[in-house]
């Protein structure tokens, strides 16, 4: 049987989520990746283990996760059922639904009946009472807002969730959203965002300052920019690689030689500050006080180790964001 390590909390960075009163591990585990029907199961017991052990007590899912949909939730519910019962109330975990998951009209986009339906779908797969924190996925062009909204209001008032987010909205819809949702007093605490140092949509569309005045944390999804922040192709695309092997995420065309010569130049300055290239990639995100938390991916246990090293020096000099932002604005 599984038993946690004791000094798991004495290896991790909490950070209160915005101005609520929940904290986050500056690192969290997603299974976008790795945790569906083509991941081996001791694998992802083995990284749960892992994460947990060094004090990573959040865990993020959604509901189409997989391959297929909803394999990540399911497994990830075996996992908790055989191994993690006993630590539920240590455990963040978190869910989300916006994006396609059944046939029909009302398996996608922000509806109520859509939102409700899934999130009760989800937690049977997780075989959990509620979610610590539910997001809707992706801004809906014809819902109206006040219905979402009112969704995850019925959500927290059910006792479902504790608290909800958003993922992938913009810095106009986040304050619309946020003014009905406080006007209905629900616990929206987060924004879920794609945010590196190569893509960097979310400093442009107003929703890093807006989440930062209105007091709402926000925590970053592909903080390596699938694979390519990292010293996997600083030598060309092994044949190995996501990119070989699964194209959905990270296309050959975005490896090109100029974005790899940028990566090179990034990994020359991470080496100067004594760190890997993912590290600083991680490091570079959690030194900024509007950063909650890091969701970082992983194929085996090493790698989410390998990703808490960066938190052993997370300061930046001046010089040294300058030159990472000289890089960024040359490729844009």
């Amino acid at each position: 049987m599984y038993i946690a390590d004791e000094k798991r909390y004495e290896k991790m960075i909490y950070n209160r989520c915005g101005m609520s009163g929940l904290k986050l591990p500056a690192l969290s585990l997603g299974m976008w990746h790795n945790f569906g029907d083509t991941g081996v199961y001791a694998n992802m017991e083995q990284m749960c283990f892992t994460a947990f052990d060094n004090g990573i007590t959040h865990f993020d899912l959604a509901n189409n996760y997989g391959p297929k949909s909803g394999s990540a939730e399911e497994n990830f519910g075996k996992i908790l059922k055989e191994h993690f019962l006993p630590y539920r109330d240590e455990l963040i975990i978190s869910t989300k639904a916006g994006y396609g998951m059944w046939d029909g009209p009302y398996g996608d986009w922000g509806s109520r009946k859509y939102l409700i339906a899934s999130l009760d779908q989800s937690l049977k797969r997780l075989g959990l009472d509620y979610v610590d924190i539910f997001y809707h996925h992706r801004m809906d062009p014809e819902t109206p807002l006040e219905e979402t909204m009112g969704a995850l209001e019925q959500i927290v008032r059910s006792g479902k969730a504790l608290y909800v987010g958003l993922s992938n909205y913009d810095g106009p819809t986040l304050e619309k959203a946020t003014a009905i949702l406080s006007s209905m007093n629900v616990p929206f605490i987060i924004n879920q965002n794609k945010y590196n140092i190569m893509e960097r949509n979310v400093e442009t569309n107003g929703l890093k300052d807006t989440s930062f005045r209105l007091g709402k944390g926000i925590i970053c999804f592909s903080p390596l920019a699938q694979g390519m922040l990292t010293d996997r192709y600083l030598n060309g695309i092994p044949q190995d690689s996501r990119v070989r092997t699964d194209g959905r995420f990270l296309s050959e065309d975005k490896i090109s030689n100029e974005r790899l010569a940028n990566i090179r130049r990034l990994n020359d300055i991470a080496g100067e500050r004594g760190q890997s290239l993912a590290e600083m990639a991680l490091a570079w995100l959690l030194h900024d006080k509007a950063i909650t938390s890091v969701i970082i991916g992983a194929s085996r246990p090493q790698q989410i180790l390998d990703n808490i090293g960066a938190l052993k020096n997370t300061d930046f000099t001046d010089e040294e964001l300058a030159a990472i932002d000289a890089v960024y604005e040359s490729a844009i």
